[in-house]
């Protein structure tokens, strides 16, 4: 069953196979279209490109939220299954306050543990936003760390 959603200048479809398929005002489609965030992290809702396989953009989207709510849903959807930035709810526990360190930490995905090797792979990106790196590459956020509750903070400041 295809779901099919509009906008004044595309419709965005999935095929039964899943795939999202563009089908362009004059009718042109698009099968396997691949939305991609401009900026994932600082500003994850604004600006986002629908891309073909071979890396055409075929549409543009300045916010999400001028979408109507079924493509947005879409979309969202078909981005949550190629993201992976799990976001860190509280610190659980650190190994060392030097580095190398174990961290144990509750996520928005569950629990995990990494490593981290160096302090530099705690990357500012604003006053209270960071994005932690693992030695796997795996990358954490922490959308507001002033919002942590107070043994989060402790922990975290001493990195910072």
């Amino acid at each position: 069953m295809a779901v099919v959603i509009s906008s004044p200048a595309f419709t965005i479809e999935r095929n039964p196979l899943g795939q999202l398929v563009h089908v362009a005002a004059d009718g042109t489609q698009s099968v396997g279209v691949v939305p991609v965030r401009a900026f994932p992290i600082g500003a994850p809702d604004e600006g986002l490109s629908l891309v073909s396989t071979e890396g055409r953009e075929l549409a543009w989207i300045e916010r999400l939220a001028d979408l109507p709510e079924a493509t947005r849903t879409v979309i969202e959807q078909e981005l949550a299954s190629r993201e992976f930035v799990p976001e860190i709810q509280r610190l659980k526990k650190v190994s060392t306050f030097s580095t190398p360190s174990i961290w144990s930490v509750d996520t928005d995905r569950g629990p995990a543990d990494f490593v981290l090797k160096t302090e530099e792979d705690i990357r500012r990106l604003g006053p209270t936003r960071l994005l932690i790196t693992g030695a796997q590459g795996v990358q954490f956020l922490v959308r507001d760390w002033a919002r942590l509750d107070r043994q989060s903070r402790r922990l975290l400041e001493r990195f910072l």
